[in-house]
């Protein structure tokens, strides 16, 4: 039998940086099946900075391309495996991304528009003077493929993000799942064209991402009741005193309505992680300089929901953001690949 250290790692003793001197970015990895492993980003281990810090991988939203995609090419680096990353636009869309990846960045296949990257990943005005003016955009809120060392990405920063596999099959799945793409069937849309692929409902393993919790997503009462009469049971009173919603909730429901029944449950592993990383030097000064609340043992001292991103300081939050009076933020990424 093997014995197991049951000694405390010191997460400050461990190198923050590569070889080379970069950060390393900072992830919450969950077997979902064999072969198969999700991933969450944090705020952690990246090169952003201000109200982006520090590992924002999102491109649209006036961070710094050259910190994007330098946190993009480290999270590649550490997945072993190529991004797969499109325009969300809280659609009902799902594509396949089989029919269109190709390497077109330094860390895989970007078709998401991101600001300042051109077809080959070089910047505007560089892809300017190659004759690739505009940047090729495929805009979709769920991603499919039965390529191994593709790394299906979907950004959040309050959304849900749903992973999905079929490990017999061999075909993945990940779908955004915000209020509108909910509403709009983008869970069923991606296990559809999964199943054109070979996957069986009945053999897919699902997970749920971080994402704002029914206690904290006030959105008032007409929406609240226009989505329950799609969602039943999901209209909550959030912790602000109006009227929420649970899009965790509303999600499991069409899974379920997709046949999807197996559901491995992500908290129990980054519940474990927030506790790990209590004392974390990079995270408390996130804490004491972002504006968006108390000091890191404050906040965690506060957490109800490990997976909420407005309550955990892991997590990009929009609402939270918000909330601080800011006006931009930035974006995790959750990844599904198959080995």
């Amino acid at each position: 039998m093997t014995e197991y250290d049951d000694a405390i790692v010191d997460s400050n003793a461990i190198s923050s940086t590569d070889r080379d001197g970069r950060p390393i970015p900072v992830t919450i990895p969950i077997a979902l099946a064999p072969g198969v492993t999700v991933v969450y980003t944090t705020r952690l281990g990246g090169l952003s900075t201000g109200d982006f810090g520090n590992l924002n991988l999102g491109g649209k939203s006036g961070d710094d391309p050259e910190a994007v995609a330098s946190n993009r090419e480290a999270l590649a680096r550490a997945v072993g495996a190529g991004l797969s990353l499109v325009s969300q636009v809280h659609s009902g869309t799902a594509v396949d991304v089989d029919t269109m990846y190709h390497i077109n960045t330094s860390y895989g296949f970007d078709v998401s528009g991101t600001r300042g990257a051109g077809e080959d990943g070089e910047s505007g005005e560089a892809a300017e003077s190659d004759g690739l003016a505009s940047v090729t955009v495929v805009e979709a809120d769920g991603q499919v493929s039965s390529q191994p060392g593709i790394a299906l990405g979907m950004f959040a920063a309050d959304c849900l993000p749903v992973l999905m596999a079929d490990p017999e099959a061999g075909v993945i799945g990940a779908a955004h799942c915000g209020r509108r793409g909910l509403e709009r069937g983008v869970i069923g849309a991606t296990v559809d064209l999964m199943k054109l692929k070979g996957a069986d409902p009945s053999r897919i393993v699902a997970t749920l991402g971080p994402r704002i919790c029914g206690d904290c997503y006030e959105v008032g009462d007409e929406i609240a009741e226009s989505f329950q009469r799609r969602f039943p049971l999901t209209r909550t009173t959030t912790r602000f005193g109006g009227a929420g919603i649970d899009i965790a909730e509303a999600a499991m429901i069409d899974l379920a309505f997709a046949g999807v029944h197996q559901i491995v449950d992500s908290m129990p592993r980054v519940h474990a992680a927030t506790e790990y990383l209590e004392e974390d030097a990079e995270l408390a000064e996130l804490c004491r300089t972002d504006g968006e609340g108390p000091q890191l043992r404050e906040r965690l001292g506060a957490i109800q929901h490990s997976m909420c991103t407005l309550e955990n300081p892991l997590w990009f939050s929009h609402r939270r953001a918000a909330l601080a009076g800011k006006e931009r933020e930035g974006r995790m990424l959750a990844l599904v690949v198959r080995g």
